[in-house]
């Protein structure tokens, strides 16, 4: 790798950190090309990215990033998971942690707090922000809903008295 391939790397990861939420640092040391390629498609499939990095080249793209105290924990073989998704990446990297003893989790940050593998663990058995949503907007719905039931009642109770009014005339 020449230095401008250096310089561009650099810059991506930069902008990478800069735009991200959430990054997870891993260590992956043993893992097969095939188990690397599971976890980058379950990865991609959830919005999150997940890179084997040059940790010299890391610490550079920390640095300025809101991420800049992450810069510890790249020793030895590492690779980072980030994504938009406060959840997305943390959820991914501790399942496969679970299923995978080559594959561990060292760390990671939330904007900017540190968070460490016991964070990260808890990070991941949060709802998405689309299942947050979700719960949200039925909970706004359901009173909407009951308020719409209780003000057609009385309009369908008179409805019924008046049909029954009706009956017993037609029956006079």
């Amino acid at each position: 790798m020449d230095r401008t391939q250096k310089e561009e790397l650099v810059a991506s990861f930069n902008d990478a950190f800069s735009e991200a939420t959430l990054v997870v640092v891993t260590s992956q040391s043993g893992l097969t090309v095939a188990q690397s390629t599971e976890l980058r498609q379950e990865m991609r499939q959830a919005g999150a990215s997940f890179k084997v990095t040059k940790n010299r080249l890391t610490r550079l793209a920390l640095e300025g990033t809101k991420f800049a105290y992450l810069s510890d924990l790249f020793k030895g073989p590492t690779a980072i998971a980030y994504s938009d998704d406060p959840v997305a990446a943390a959820r991914i990297a501790v399942k496969f942690a679970e299923g995978n003893d080559k594959f561990q989790i060292l760390g990671g940050g939330l904007s900017e707090q540190a968070l460490d593998v016991s964070g990260v663990t808890a990070l991941a058995k949060l709802p998405s922000l689309d299942e947050l949503r979700g719960k949200l907007v039925g909970m706004i719905q359901t009173p909407a809903t009951r308020i719409a039931g209780v003000t057609q009642a009385p309009a369908g109770q008179l409805a019924r008295v008046l049909a029954a009014r009706a009956e017993q005339g037609e029956a006079a």
